[in-house]
């Protein structure tokens, strides 16, 4: 199969399962144990035994599809992404990791034949968060972190509860005692960028070393609410007031701070919320985000600072809670160098680069070695039916992941 035969088969298979879903309005909308989120898997697992896999699924409904090795039998090379979407998603977060696993797979076995190692294909029955306040079901599980009793009193937005959603779907929770698979040499997903770095840089692919870590803040100041033409200025405790101050300062360090962290205040509340009264509430969250450890932990003492400074001058009580803390997480150095490796081989116009979002790979890179490739996005545009990488694009994506599993699993 030739660029031109890569280009359009990649095409068709996105195409292919973005109509599993396909929402009116334009995207995707494939949710965890939804009849169109059993549909896709029921067909991606069709796909993988037309070319010759065995499939398999885990107890909560991963899908898995193996090529055998030859020699080394208890090894195995892992690829893949989620099979779920956001609400009204694109066609490609999740399901181009998924879909280029399933076309490298298919291409090396037709041009090399048998691998040394087993090749296998994964797509993760969840990572979006989209129906259920939990987010990573799908690799959480693989790994063996995922306990039953952190699902088993949620909800949907419909209030179906998730445990009969998982058994209408025909799944159930995995035996908790089982030990990770040992088999498992390394795992590689292909990705969108879901940002315009790649883009703007005119850049083949990236090379991912590590995945940002998070820290969430939900912060709520309190004033007091009052009349707006007979409180003096000097005399109010207004707490919109504070807050923009913090957030202002908060944001301004930041953009001093420089790259790679990255800091948003990307909703607030204010009460009582109206034209003729002093606020006496408000609340705004803060996402803050960096691929090291120290300089997160160090800009969240400062911001700390910062608000808390605010707070005291403007005489009204803040709180600051943070909800999430993930480290961030860097990807295994053998398997990143292998993908650069062939990368100059074959001649990609390449960056090495850091993810902003999160991904499986996070996850998984913990217990298992892992790394990611990164394809173009237009305009960084994701979640979202605008979301788009040409085919062509996609096909050097194809590539560059067929190139680095025959060098992890037809080499000795």
């Amino acid at each position: 199969m030739n660029v031109t035969d890569i280009t359009r088969e990649i095409a068709h298979l996105e195409e292919w399962l973005g109509e599993f879903g396909k929402d009116p309005e334009g995207g995707v909308t494939r949710l965890l144990y939804t009849k169109e989120w059993v549909e896709a898997q029921k067909a991606l697992e069709n796909v993988m035994q037309k070319d010759g896999l065995t499939t398999q699924f885990d107890e909560i409904g991963n899908l898995f599809g193996r090529l055998e090795g030859s020699t080394y039998k208890d090894e195995t090379i892992l690829t893949g992404s989620h099979v779920d979407t956001v609400k009204n998603g694109g066609k490609l977060d999740g399901a181009f990791g998924i879909l280029a696993g399933i076309l490298a797979i298919r291409l090396l076995k037709e041009k090399h034949g048998q691998p040394l190692r087993n090749l296998e294909v994964v797509s993760f029955a969840e990572e979006e968060g989209s129906r259920f306040p939990y987010a990573f079901w799908g690799s959480k599980n693989f790994v063996g972190i995922a306990k039953k009793d952190e699902v088993e009193n949620i909800t949907d937005f419909n209030d179906v509860p998730f445990v009969d959603a998982m058994k209408e779907a025909g799944f159930t929770f995995r035996d908790e005692s089982k030990v990770f698979r040992n088999d498992l040499k390394g795992f590689v997903e292909i990705h969108i960028e879901q940002g315009n770095v790649l883009e703007t840089e005119g850049k083949d692919i990236g090379v991912v070393h590590s995945i940002v870590g998070q820290r969430r803040f939900t912060i709520e100041v309190s004033g007091v609410a009052n009349h707006a033409g007979t409180t003096p200025m000097g005399y109010r405790k207004d707490a919109l007031f504070a807050a923009s101050q913090m957030i202002n300062s908060v944001i301004s360090r930041a953009k001093e701070y420089g790259d790679p962290l990255v800091a948003t205040v990307g909703k607030i509340e204010v009460k009582p919320n109206t034209v003729n009264v002093v606020p006496g509430e408000a609340l705004f969250t803060l996402d803050v985000r960096h691929t090291e450890k120290e300089a997160l932990l160090e800009f969240t003492e400062e911001l700390t600072t910062i608000i808390k400074k605010i707070s005291a001058e403007s005489k009204v009580e803040t709180s600051i809670d943070m909800w999430m803390d993930e480290d961030p997480i860097p990807m295994d150095k053998h398997i990143v160098e292998a993908i650069e490796k062939q990368a100059k081989e074959n001649g990609l116009n390449y960056k090495m680069m850091h993810s902003g979002a999160g991904h499986d790979s996070q996850i998984i890179a913990p217990v298992l070695p892992t790394a990611m490739i990164f394809v173009p996005s237009r305009e960084g545009i994701s979640h979202n039916p605008l979301e788009y990488t040409s085919p062509e694009q996609l096909a050097v994506g194809v590539q560059a992941l067929m190139s680095s599993l025959y060098a992890l699993a037809y080499v000795e």
